[in-house]
């Protein structure tokens, strides 16, 4: 034991020095050919280094008008979003008001099946099919993806959620179950979570970024163009949904990823929450969501979910990412803890995903990030 530990203490300087966050300007450079490279007419890019943001920058247009894309326009987060209510609901733990594993039964007055109606249904989700294992959903199995729900209820037959194995025991990715946990929150336990997630953004200064739609966005704002090379508008979400309404800037995402990685506004038992492995990934890649699992053997080791974000184990040791994806959005987050940094990319162009890992590798170097599994067959 002795000799590991020496060992250990001996490869961490290595590894650590192992590769330098590029100049701004070979990072543009690169940002330019991947551009060129997949077609992409907009993407912004952040880089955090010792948990502070050091390089900030946007290229190329925001809509066809050819308007350019800047540091301050708005952008869709897509399932980022699910980053920042899984930091939003730690807090709600740290403040005592839950744990991670309270049963949603003792958060909810009433049986969550027995709330039906059209509006809860387009708002949050329809539970009204679900048996009885509804009882053993607690927001750790929601967020780490161990519902057993599909992705979404509305791609269902009868357009509600099932349970296709039984919470907690395997990785599923689910939308609805974040919807779910945000219904428990608000209708049980009084949480506005758009609120608190306002409250969040004002201590970060993150003054340009919402989980619902504001008229101030409409001056500036990043309309999408999709595999096609088709300009869609931005669509303005009228409604505050855990799974992916958050609009934000990448001068204002770099604040929150700096702030994640530093473990700003957590406990340090929750931040540790937060990027542990939590529960196990089973499968080839991350969809279809429910894919069948992997021979043991097959099995990833590297892999993991933790709270709202993915956990991997790389050259640089651990790391956490987090995606984000439409037909015209192309997003990613992905930090490595070592030396807190982390490469954040918003895009308007989904055909810029397919330079992602080229991206980030120059910036961050080797770190292991399981792109392959993240995009799989997508």
């Amino acid at each position: 034991m002795h000799r590991r530990f020496i060992a250990m203490l001996c490869l961490a300087p290595a590894i650590a020095g192992a590769h330098d966050v590029p100049t701004p300007a070979a990072m543009d450079a690169q940002v330019a050919r991947v551009m060129r490279d997949t077609g992409a007419r907009g993407l912004a890019i952040a880089v955090i280094d010792d948990g502070r943001p050091v390089h900030v920058a946007a290229h190329g247009v925001r809509n066809a008008a050819g308007d350019p894309l800047q540091v301050d326009t708005i952008m869709y987060g897509a399932s980022l979003t699910k980053t920042v209510f899984a930091y939003t609901v730690m807090r709600q733990v740290d403040a005592g008001r839950f744990t991670l594993d309270t049963s949603i039964a003792d958060m909810l007055p009433k049986p969550l099946p027995s709330y039906a109606s059209a509006d809860i249904a387009n708002r949050y989700a329809d539970w009204t099919a679900l048996d009885e294992r509804w009882r053993r959903l607690t927001p750790r199995i929601v967020l780490t993806h161990a519902t057993g729900f599909g992705n979404f209820g509305f791609l269902e037959p009868d357009e509600k959620l099932h349970f296709h194995f039984d919470p907690g025991t395997r990785y599923a990715y689910s939308g609805d179950g974040l919807n779910t946990l945000q219904f428990a929150m608000e209708t049980g336990k009084g949480i506005d979570v758009g609120a608190q997630t306002a409250k969040i953004f004002d201590e970060l200064g993150m003054s340009r970024t919402s989980l619902i739609w504001r008229a101030d966005f409409a001056g500036n704002l990043a309309d999408g163009w999709d595999e096609n090379g088709k300009v869609e508008p931005h669509d303005e979400r009228s409604k505050v949904r855990a799974a992916g309404s958050m609009d934000t800037t990448i001068a204002d995402f770099a604040k929150f990823a700096a702030a994640l990685v530093r473990g700003d506004g957590l406990t340090r038992e929750s931040r540790q929450e937060m990027v542990k492995p939590q529960m196990a990934i089973t499968t080839a890649s991350q969809f279809p969501t429910l894919q069948p699992e992997l021979p043991p053997q097959q099995r990833r080791k590297d892999l993991a979910a933790g709270i709202g974000v993915v956990v991997f184990e790389g050259p640089q040791g651990r790391g956490f990412f987090k995606g984000g994806h439409n037909e015209t959005t192309g997003n990613t987050l992905v930090c490595v803890e070592q030396r807190k940094r982390c490469v954040a990319i918003l895009s308007n162009d989904v055909r810029s995903e397919a330079g992602f890992p080229q991206l980030v590798r120059f910036v961050l170097g080797d770190t292991g990030v399981p792109f392959d599994w993240e995009y799989g067959t997508r």
